[in-house]
């Protein structure tokens, strides 16, 4: 029998730095064979551009993108069969890495690698959710959406995402004190009491020791391991998982063993059609300085949660926003880009409101 492919989900919220922390762990020396699977919601893959750029000459990592809704759930047609052509490659793969959508769950991954078809090939290894550390000190994942949207739903994502995770990694700390270190950790074990550990991720760098490989889901012989009946989506058809043991932890440095009932992972933006996404480009040289302001101004103005892409400046620039925390690096440029191009995230965004600001505001043609 073949060993089974270790999986490694990286999981996390909107602008958490998920992308950065993994551009950073294939950068980072180490001799695995990676393939990554890389999850955004919205028509352009900007996080895979990204990631592609930083694994240029590393022949020993593969990219496989899944633009346009979320990865494993219902109506992905692509997971599974990529999946089953990776483990065909075994014998140059060591290790895969999952990143969800910001809008996701972990557990419609999690839920399919214990099916019929992956259970024989994979093992879940961990799942990591990254924390944008300002955000969680700020309680602004109750704030993040204006009063007429579904607040109470962020929340729960966010505590969901902590919910299924068995590392968390505080993200965006070079600025914070051990005080708040302490504070930003409090409040991870005060939602998530299950998580295994906690991680520093100070200039979104990992290592990767404590990334990958740390074998949380082997199964185990120990009489002192008891499985936990993990149910499917709940409807008229439920049925008990094949495998019940590929998803189910087992005890760490004294810690109580950490146990996924994955209930749903129907995410709330599949019952909402507020939740939209949509691509925004101009042709024109873009001043920074003063695009950076109108990009503030467009998320006062309208519920964004997310901006991401990249600008054409003096040079190709990537722009990186969480509601009015826009950040531009020249350091991180695609060499496919052609033109400026940002994305936008958020809950009833009028695409044309937004479009007619930054043309107003830059004096420049967005569209």
């Amino acid at each position: 029998m073949n060993a089974l492919i270790p999986v490694t989900i990286v999981t996390g919220f909107l602008g958490s730095g998920k992308t950065t922390l993994l551009s950073n762990l294939i950068k980072a020396k180490q001799n695995r064979r990676l393939a990554l699977l890389i999850n955004e919601f919205g028509e352009v893959a900007i996080d895979g551009v990204l990631i592609r750029d930083n694994a240029e000459g590393l022949e020993h990592i593969q990219i496989h993108d899944f633009p346009y809704g979320l990865i494993a759930y219902g109506d992905d047609q692509r997971f599974v069969p990529i999946l089953l052509a990776i483990a065909e490659r075994r014998a140059q793969i060591d290790h895969v890495l999952i990143e969800t959508s910001g809008l996701a769950l972990p557990t419609a991954v999690m839920e399919l690698l214990q099916s019929n078809e992956l259970a024989e090939h994979f093992i879940l290894d961990a799942t990591l959710a990254v924390v944008d550390t300002p955000l969680l000190l700020g309680d602004e994942f109750e704030e993040l959406l204006t009063p007429n949207t579904t607040q109470a739903a962020v929340a729960s994502l966010f505590a969901l995402q902590l919910e299924y995770a068995d590392v968390v990694v505080l993200n965006k700390i070079d600025d914070l004190d051990e005080d708040a270190l302490l504070l930003a950790e409090t409040r991870i074990r005060a939602r998530a009491p299950n998580v295994r550990f906690l991680e520093l991720a100070y200039h979104a760098k990992l290592d990767s020791r404590l990334a990958l490989g740390l074998r949380l889901h082997q199964p185990t012989l120990s009489m002192r391991h008891r499985y936990t009946p993990v149910a499917t989506m709940p409807d008229g058809a439920t049925q008990p998982l094949s495998n019940q043991s590929r998803v189910d932890g087992h005890s760490h440095s004294g810690m109580a063993q950490h146990s996924h009932g994955l209930a749903t992972h129907k995410h709330f933006h599949e019952q909402d059609p507020g939740w939209l996404s949509f691509v925004l480009r101009s042709s024109q040289p873009q001043q920074a300085d003063q695009l950076k302001a109108a990009l503030i101004e467009a998320a006062k103005a309208e519920p964004v949660l997310r901006i991401k892409g990249f600008i054409q400046a003096e040079q190709f620039m990537l722009v990186q926003g969480v509601r009015t925390r826009i950040m531009m690096n020249d350091s991180l440029t695609p060499k496919t880009a052609k033109e400026s191009e940002l994305v936008f995230i958020g809950y009833h965004l009028s695409r044309q409101k937004i479009a007619v600001l930054l043309s107003q505001l830059t004096s420049t043609q967005w569209q």
